[in-house]
């Protein structure tokens, strides 16, 4: 995992947005000698397009108010132009409020929840939240307190950053970014840093004429529905900006690409062998010999389009 330091700097996540990338402020002098708050939100967690953004915000806890005058509020509550006025803001105050961003790409997302030993997105979320923490108390700032907009059961989640972050009074609540404003200020850090990449998003595949007119992203929106629709390969499916693990990806998949039945897809080589009356290959190797096996089955086509059979001797 790469990391970068800059004002809202995505060069580098874009160069290749199929990995993960972070992206962090100076560290203020101010958070390295006193006590200080921290704040944790995402952006993007719903949508079938683009990247989910986790972010932390973090100040001296003698500075609360000289935050709030900075007027951070929810970022969903807020219009583009203003979400970026106020990351100006936050990103001028340096001498004492500092931010990190945790970018997980689409492909990311998809590959980690589809893999063998599944990996969810709560799952995939914490990991992130409690990596940026792990990252300001590496970088020197003095942790006192981390409020957390929640990502499932709020106490469960409470408990588990306790426990990983011993001496640091954690706070988890629903709603957080409209209740703690270091909270909002982290959760307009990552919304911009979103819109960001979406809007300069670099497609790695050949597609020709892109149509960037995706709506919101989210599932229900006619334009990303129509986005998706569009740009359907019948059998390489989607570019890597969708999370093709979300249902709405896999919905449209079924029903409009090339049907492909993979034999190993929910059952083993056996299993599946045994259901289309041939012999596994997995059997070639077993100490019985040939003549034991059941000559009511057909040779696997493995073996019959190579011309291989089974011997005893050499």
């Amino acid at each position: 995992m790469r990391e970068k330091i800059s004002y809202m700097d995505l060069s580098d996540f874009e160069a290749d947005n199929s990995v993960s990338c972070r992206l962090s402020s100076s560290i203020p002098d101010e958070c390295k000698t006193e006590d200080c708050c921290l704040g944790i939100d995402e952006a993007g967690r719903g949508p079938v397009l683009g990247p989910m953004v986790y972010g932390i915000c973090f100040c001296p806890v003698s500075r609360k108010e000289d935050l709030k005058n900075l007027k951070v509020a929810d970022s969903k509550t807020l219009t583009e132009a203003e979400r970026e006025n106020l990351f100006l803001k936050i990103d001028e105050a340096k001498d004492f409020v500092g931010w990190a961003l945790q970018i997980l790409s689409p492909n990311t997302i998809s590959t980690s929840m589809l893999q063998r030993a599944k990996y969810n997105l709560n799952a995939l979320s914490h990991d992130a939240a409690i990596g940026l923490v792990q990252h300001a108390l590496d970088c020197g700032v003095q942790l006192k307190e981390v409020f957390v907009d929640t990502v499932g059961p709020a106490e469960k989640y409470q408990d588990k950053l306790s426990q990983r972050f011993p001496g640091v009074e954690v706070t988890v609540r629903p709603k957080a970014d409209s209740l703690f404003p270091i909270v909002s200020a982290a959760s307009i850090c990552a919304k911009v840093a979103r819109d960001h990449a979406v809007k300069s998003w670099k497609f790695a595949e050949d597609l020709g004429e892109v149509d960037t007119d995706y709506g919101s992203g989210y599932p229900n929106d006619p334009k990303t529905k129509s986005w998706l629709l569009k740009h359907l390969d019948p059998v390489f499916g989607y570019p890597q900006f969708v999370r093709f693990s979300w249902s709405t990806a896999q919905t449209l998949m079924d029903s409009k690409a090339v049907a492909v039945h993979w034999d190993d897809d929910e059952e083993d080589g056996e299993k599946a062998a045994a259901r289309q009356n041939n012999t596994s290959m997995l059997s070639y190797f077993s100490r019985g010999k040939p003549s034991e096996l059941s000559h009511t089955r057909d040779t696997h086509r493995f073996f019959t389009e190579r011309k291989l059979q089974s011997i005893n001797t050499l």
